[in-house]
């Protein structure tokens, strides 16, 4: 078993990282006075992810912002569904023992100042990231891909990869942004200006500001529409200010609104697109089913979840920005969604009966009921990320109408971090991308018991047996098989408490941009495909 496990760490050190840019004139708000896009130039705003670097061995954010920012390509991409598809490369063949992996490249290809993409640049490329891994980088590239060598052959032009354990797919590990493909050795300061083969060229990255980019004339995949792009970052504190930017034409799109009601704003004007999918983000609460906390009881964790209404949460409370669901992993992803039971539905009376059969009850009269004697008040850690602290507010007040208190506290996301490997909590509000090497083995981690990642203190034999067995699992069809049965047990057992899908969103003035739309993969924001409008 490999002793790497993705954890949040990376996501929580972004939320305090975005900064609205001083220039910003965020007065005018009518439609009528959104001028738009010169049509030269893209103004595209977003939450700053990575403050101090785009070198994507630096930290995961740095990586994701690289690709995102229209910089560099991976060998291959993630589709729809989550299923890589080639891309830099033209295929990817293993061994018979899958150890061994030759990866064949695409002609034609060059980084965006005319040097020619070979074998060894993709090989100094991938080995960079293990080359700075625990000493200057964050990224740990090893939870994704564990090389025991990476060889080029320019002639041939293929990169062999030798791995220290099979993989059932290596092309989905080389679709993760840890590795795109960037030039090492022509890029003089990868952390400001790293080269790469996509649609635009960094030119000028301002830490905490902005991020200026121009067209890559040496582009492989098509004409590049825009001459220029400028990445302005914007407060992901307030949804507000994002709406705002776009309404007064300070920026053509932006990612990620999170106020329903600045979303319906923008739908009701046909000045505005918004275009919005179910992500690969899941938005749950840790249940602490530690020995000695209230939540170890499995009929208290029954009723918890079968007096929480989800779809009222996601559809009402925070405004469609989540799709209900049952099951750790999102009904979007190509994991059997439609295959599970929900063992736990909505039914307050339900929940209210199994409580007084476990002999949970209020015999004090004082609203509350007592857990073996003691009054049951749930510590609920919650801080604000994608309406998480909203969501954790609304399930201590339907708790509290089947006789469960619940004291909800929001915190920064470090301190909520720290409480939860502490396992100093009894719920706690996480948001988890699922599938970061297209399937969810390290996300399922957060309920293996030998998981460093396991903070919940779940266990579950068979659930243990089967993850096991997805480390020399090499058949495709048979790892979906377990990962239903994964998904199934963890619902069976009320393991997690799931609200639903985070809905991600890309909204853009139509005045100024055509075609901009979100993918369900989070890796992909500004692409040849954002065009100036006709």
């Amino acid at each position: 078993m490999q002793g790497i496990i993705v954890t949040r760490r990376g996501l929580l050190a972004a939320s305090a990282a975005g900064t609205v840019v001083a220039g910003l004139g965020l007065t005018g708000c009518s439609s009528s006075d959104s001028g738009g896009s010169s049509g030269t130039e893209l103004k595209f705003g977003c939450t700053n992810f990575s403050k101090e670097s785009l070198d994507p061995s630096n930290q995961p954010n740095a990586a994701w912002a690289c690709m995102r920012y229209g910089i560099g390509e991976s060998l291959f991409k993630f589709d729809e569904k989550m299923v890589p598809q080639p891309y830099l490369a033209e295929s990817c063949t293993p061994d018979d023992e899958h150890l061994t992996w030759t990866i064949a490249l695409r002609e034609g290809l060059k980084f965006s100042t005319g040097t020619e993409v070979t074998a060894t640049k993709v090989a100094e490329s991938l080995q960079h990231m293990f080359d700075k891994e625990g000493s200057e980088g964050s990224s740990a590239p090893s939870t994704f891909m564990k090389p025991v060598s990476i060889t080029p052959d320019d002639g041939a032009r293929t990169v062999t990869i030798v791995t220290g354990s099979p993989s059932a797919d290596l092309s989905a590990a080389l679709a993760n942004p840890l590795f795109e493909i960037l030039d090492i050795a022509g890029s003089e300061n990868l952390g400001e200006k790293p080269i790469g083969t996509g649609p635009y060229a960094v030119t000028e990255f301002n830490s905490g500001q902005d991020v200026k980019l121009v067209r890559n004339t040496n582009y492989w995949n098509g004409e590049v529409p825009y001459e220029s792009v400028h990445v302005i970052f914007i407060d992901d504190s307030s949804s507000l200010t994002k709406s705002m930017a776009l309404q007064s034409g300070d920026v053509d799109v932006t990612e990620n609104i999170t106020a329903m009601s600045d979303l319906e704003t923008l739908r009701n004007d046909s000045t505005y697109s918004v275009s919005q999918t179910i992500g690969m983000r899941t938005g749950f609460s840790y249940l602490n089913a530690a020995e000695g906390r209230p939540l170890a009881n499995k009929d208290l964790r029954r009723a918890v979840l079968m007096a929480v209404d989800d779809a009222t949460i996601t559809g009402t409370t925070v405004g469609g920005l989540y799709t209900a669901g049952c099951s750790v992993v999102p009904s979007s992803l190509d994991f059997g969604y439609d295959q599970l039971t929900d063992a736990t539905p909505h039914d307050p009376e339900r929940a209210k009966q199994i409580l007084d059969a476990a002999g949970i009850v209020d015999s004090d009269g004082d609203g509350f009921r007592e857990l073996d004697g003691t009054k049951i008040n749930l510590d609920y850690l919650t801080y604000e990320s994608r309406n998480l602290s909203v969501m954790a507010e609304a399930v201590a007040s339907q708790l509290a109408s089947i006789g469960i208190q619940a004291t909800v506290t929001k915190l920064d996301a470090d301190t909520e971090w720290n409480k939860l490997v502490a396992g100093e909590y009894d719920l706690n509000s996480s948001n988890w991308m699922t599938a970061q090497e297209g399937e969810p083995y390290s996300y399922l981690a957060n309920w293996y018991s030998r998981s460093g990642a396991n903070y919940c203190a779940y266990h579950n034999d068979e659930y243990d047996s089967l993850y096991e067995q997805l480390a020399t699992q090499l058949d495709t069809a048979e790892r979906k098989k377990i990962y239903v049965r994964l998904q199934q047990i963890l619902i069976d057992d009320a393991a997690v408490l799931v609200h639903g899908y985070y809905n991600s969103n890309m909204c853009s003035n139509t005045k100024a941009v055509s075609d901009a739309s979100v993918s369900t993969a989070d890796y992909y924001w500004i692409t040849s495909a954002f065009k100036p409008a006709k």
